[in-house]
């Protein structure tokens, strides 16, 4: 018996009336897979640190657990507890910019004006320093000279002055006077110095230790002018050195090119004169005098 198919529900015989339909039950439609779990809390946990780790928010990660389980404890509001992370998170990226600002400086030491014994060297301006400490002088474009005996501590000064601009997010470059007179020579020998000239131009702060006795070579006297030059009202330069300035002459070897570098220094400059007795000889006398007297008060004791 043929039948011919008029919808999903009906089969019809194909000499019938159109009474003679058959009814077919229609299929139950398939139910919707049942929606997936939601993940357990250790499962979340593992989602999370893999979040955390995407979005490189590393102290989140090693944070997060600790402070969850004390807000819960204390019952304290949840925004809190983000809050706390995320400053967590900006002073530890803010610690690894300091250190790696620091590493850029390429400091021979460092050096803190809290370990700076401003007794010894009663001739240099301490509120001076303090002041300079703030690194207001880098916004303003301003220079500063540290100029009196050897051992003094200028070095001291200087290195703890561009710490703290580190710390302050200023860029801080470190190098001699002998030495930048090397690396700008070579530089010129090998073609890259327009390179080297704009990296020492980009910092906000130059450090130029030991503008001292030895004299520089006249190619090197005129590239580290240049430098100077560059640098005027463009950046901050520390400048140490154990001439007074009408010995500079000894050194870039003219009384023009002299001028030229002192013009430039000088004219937004704070001068700190640190004349005095040698404060490494006076620190290594004092630290002599503190071993003999611990050794006289262990020998009475052993009397």
């Amino acid at each position: 018996m043929a039948y011919a198919k008029l919808s999903g529900a009906l089969l019809v015989r194909k000499d019938a009336p159109v009474a003679e339909t058959v009814s077919v039950p229609s299929v139950a439609p398939t139910r919707n897979p049942s929606p997936t779990p939601a993940p357990s809390v250790r499962q979340g946990d593992g989602l999370l640190a893999r979040h955390l780790k995407s979005l490189k928010l590393p102290t989140f990660l090693s944070q997060y657990e600790r402070l969850a389980r004390q807000y819960a404890t204390e019952g304290l509001d949840p925004s809190g507890y983000l809050l706390r992370l995320a400053e967590l998170e900006l002073m530890e990226r803010e610690r690894q910019l300091i250190e790696r600002r620091v590493r850029q400086a390429h400091f021979p030491a460092l050096k803190s004006l809290d370990n700076y014994d401003f007794s010894l060297v009663p001739s240099v301006d301490r509120s001076l320093v303090l002041e300079l400490a703030r690194c207001d002088f880098v916004a303003r474009q301003e220079n500063v000279i540290a100029i009196g005996n050897n051992g003094t501590g200028k070095t001291h000064i200087a290195i703890a002055l561009g710490l703290a601009a580190c710390q302050k997010g200023v860029s801080v470059g470190f190098t001699t006077a002998t030495s930048l007179m090397h690396e700008l020579l070579e530089a010129r020998d090998e073609q890259r110095l327009v390179r080297l000239q704009r990296r020492l131009a980009g910092y906000r702060l130059l450090i130029i230790d030991d503008l001292a006795y030895v004299p520089l070579s006249a190619a090197g006297a005129e590239l580290l002018f240049e430098v100077v030059s560059e640098r005027y009202e463009r950046g901050s330069t520390i400048i140490t050195s154990d001439l007074p300035f009408e010995e500079w002459i000894t050194v870039f070897g003219t009384a023009r090119l002299t001028h030229a570098v002192l013009d430039r220094l000088t004219h937004h400059a704070h001068i700190l004169q640190m004349e005095g007795k040698s404060y490494r000889a006076r620190q290594s006398v004092g630290s002599q005098s503190q071993r003999r007297g611990n050794g006289a008060g262990r020998a009475k004791r052993a009397e």
